[in-house]
């Protein structure tokens, strides 16, 4: 068998005003101690064959060249796999890039977020945009050449401008891959108890949500899937897995798994996953999940998957719907599949609703 590898890093310098992700601040690097229970967990899956590899978090980039190696070394990856590493930009340097590169990552993913330093400041981020630029410089002198970058829309006080300097940014600094995400105020965050001013409302979110996809188009990415946007072969094999339903597995407190279709994860308890782990049953996979997944791919949902692999075909009505949605310019329906537009991508919850029914 072949699958994913997801290993969560749930450790921060200082947790972002945004972030719900599960981890730890206060941390400057990880301890031998959790490498060792990453390990001993990769080392459970004796029949699978790694595929991808990807280091999330929290901030991965944490992590010494010696200990992405340890782990590399523990787990079964096949030749030539895609093994990804997120890094803030402020915690990583040429040397330590360059012992990246020699233990096996070949796809960094920098969580630039925005070219504005105030901005920076407002989400509590801790690198600063010059450091954006020479993390940039380090990576692909230490070797990388697949390289993506996250950006966040619809900051406090948000510009258009903030928007295309940040996108020109990434692309004059070599970026093959950007991401980019709509930031929503979470439960339980710095943002969650004190709201920034100046958020912008639904409609102007949905603006820029627009705007970015036209703009990071214009600068030569495809976009592939509702956030994400490639140069042309540098689409994320591993994120990819996700949005197929495909056989992966999640290493680390609160990460998930789906393997066979069956879905499983575990408990958000660094103490437990070190000392005891342990992984709870979380249902399978529903064909409800297969259209929201394909959805959020530029692809699309198969009809004929859809009724081959799921036994479903859609009415006559629902049919109907879809040409109206097809004439409003929402989705295009094309060889038996529905793929959204942008303007179809913030409908999409609504969108899916309407095949699921």
């Amino acid at each position: 068998m072949t699958a994913g590898l997801y290993i969560h890093i749930p450790f921060c310098v200082k947790k972002c005003s945004y972030c719900d992700f599960y981890s730890k601040g206060g941390n400057t690097s990880v301890s031998d101690r959790y490498v060792d229970a990453v390990i001993r967990e990769i080392k459970k899956y004796k029949d699978i064959q790694w595929k991808t590899v990807y280091f999330g978090g929290g901030t991965p980039s944490l992590l010494t060249p010696q200990q992405v190696q340890r782990i590399t070394e523990s787990a079964d990856i096949m030749e030539n796999a895609e093994i990804t590493l997120e890094a803030n930009p402020e915690t990583v340097d040429f040397e330590k890039l360059k012992g990246y590169r020699e233990a096996g990552v070949n796809r960094l993913s920098f969580g630039v977020q925005t070219a504005n330093q105030q901005s920076l400041v407002t989400l509590g981020r801790i690198h600063s945009l010059q450091r954006v630029t020479e993390a940039f410089e380090d990576a692909k002198k230490a070797g990388f050449v697949n390289i993506s970058g996250d950006v966040m829309i619809g900051l406090p006080s948000y510009t258009n401008k903030e928007l295309d300097d940040t996108v020109e940014l990434l692309a004059s600094l070599g970026a093959t891959h950007i991401s980019s995400y709509m930031l929503k105020i979470e439960e339980g965050t710095p943002f969650a108890v004190n709201t920034p001013q100046n958020l912008p409302d639904e409609d102007t979110m949905c603006d820029f949500y627009l705007h970015a996809c036209e703009k990071i188009e214009s600068m030569g990415y495809r976009q592939y899937e509702i956030s994400n946007f490639a140069k042309a072969g540098y689409e994320s094999q591993h994120n990819n897995i996700y949005w197929k339903l495909e056989n992966y597995v999640g290493i680390g407190p609160s990460a998930h798994s789906c393997l066979g279709g069956r879905r499983f994860y575990y408990p958000r308890d660094l103490h437990a996953f070190m000392t005891d782990p342990h992984t709870v049953q979380d249902g399978e996979v529903d064909i409800d999940e297969f259209i929201m997944l394909s959805l959020r791919l530029k692809k699309g949902l198969d009809l004929t998957v859809l009724k081959e692999k799921w036994g479903k075909e859609l009415t006559a009505l629902q049919y109907k719907k879809l040409q109206m949605l097809c004439r409003q310019g929402y989705i295009t329906l094309e060889n038996n599949t529905v793929s959204l537009t942008p303007k179809g991508f913030l409908m999409e919850n609504a969108i899916a609703c309407e095949i699921m029914i």
